[in-house]
């Protein structure tokens, strides 16, 4: 694949993936909690509140268990109540990755990732493998030991959901976004981990210049070991949807292929995300609402599949139900972007995707 040029469509398609990540985001937060909203729970919250089939932001809950259990921040995530986006890490690292590359260019080292952390991020608005890192980081560890010195999160999603960055920046040049994608994440993760952030990176980039989904989703492959039990899975998934299996039954299998994970662990999120993908087929909205109803970190995963629907479909064709509530802002815990343009953000990635390396 090679660089898909500079005109309006790599415009449209870099901002889409902004849209996407971020509208993705706010769908799947109000459930982000995958040891209580399971498939079938997430479901039958649709079902009472007649949102099946999904296709807007979630309704507020019917019952008053259900809004007991939602995420805190649901208020401002449901329909009728969004005016901008919420604050999430999700969006959080995309902007810091942003500003990485506007900072040290595309020749980043991992300390440098690890000095912006400190300089930008909150320690209280980092969760798992991120916090145990800068807890490290404060120490005055230096990576790779800011990853494995007392971090039982190392094969969680973290470093994943900060690999969008460099797909949008890298478009058409899958393995250059992996690269990238690497180097940010050994700061925090090891193994799967890792393989999770190339895996998210080099797909965005594919969207870019792919024919579809499944040829995104094997390139995408083509950047980690085909040993590695994040490339089994995903392959697993692709063969399964081969079969005509139903999405449902799908993830059933791999659910239970992949029991004891938990529900923060890059492999079965990927699982969640691969389906999602591949059984919403290029359509943004079914893509981003099965991505969400497949459980486990819901925001998360919405998110990355809203980013890839979105480049992949670019912003002008993102449905205005999901567009139109974010109201072009993004309120963010990194110290000097609170209230920033999403449009804003999408210029400032065009300009790093064709500054050229």
């Amino acid at each position: 694949m090679t660089n898909q040029g500079t005109g309006p469509d790599l415009a449209d398609r870099i901002h889409g993936g902004w849209l996407g990540r971020i509208a993705g985001n706010m769908l799947g937060k109000p459930v982000e909690q995958g040891d209580v909203w399971t498939r079938e729970r997430i479901d039958r919250y649709l079902r009472q509140t007649a949102a099946l089939p999904l296709t807007d932001y979630l309704p507020e809950p019917a019952d008053a268990d259900d809004g007991a259990v939602l995420r805190p921040e649901w208020r401002q995530c449901v329909r009728g109540r969004i005016h901008g986006s919420c604050r999430d890490d999700d969006v959080d690292y995309a902007i810091l990755g942003l500003h990485l590359l506007e900072t040290h260019g595309f020749g980043f080292s991992t300390e440098q990732v690890g000095d912006l952390w400190l300089l930008r991020l909150p320690y209280l608005q980092t969760f798992t493998a991120e916090r145990a890192t800068y807890r490290n980081l404060a120490n005055g560890l230096k990576p790779p030991l800011t990853a494995t010195y007392d971090n039982p999160y190392q094969e969680w999603i973290g470093a994943l959901i900060r690999a969008d960055v460099y797909g949008w920046t890298c478009p058409g040049d899958p393995p250059r976004a992996a690269s990238l994608a690497r180097r940010d994440a050994v700061l925090s993760h090891t193994g799967n981990g890792v393989y999770g952030a190339m895996f998210a990176a080099a797909l965005i980039s594919a969207a870019f210049g792919a024919r579809g989904v499944r040829e995104a989703l094997e390139t995408a492959l083509a950047v980690i070991p085909a040993s590695s039990r994040l490339a089994r899975t995903v392959r697993r998934v692709v063969s399964l949807h081969e079969t005509r299996l139903p999405w449902e039954e799908t993830l059933a299998t791999v659910s239970a292929e992949t029991a004891g994970l938990g529900w923060i662990h890059t492999v079965p999120n990927a699982a969640v995300l691969t389906a999602g993908l591949l059984y919403g087929d290029g359509d943004f909205t079914r893509t981003i609402a099965l991505t969400v109803r497949g459980g486990l970190d819901t925001d998360s995963n919405g998110a990355t599949a809203g980013s890839v629907a979105g480049v992949l479909t670019g912003a002008a064709a993102i449905p205005a139900q999901w567009r139109d509530p974010l109201q072009d802002t993004v309120r963010s815990a990194v110290f000097g972007f609170d209230g920033v343009r999403i449009s804003a953000l999408a210029e400032r990635t065009l300009r790093l995707a064709t500054a050229g390396p």
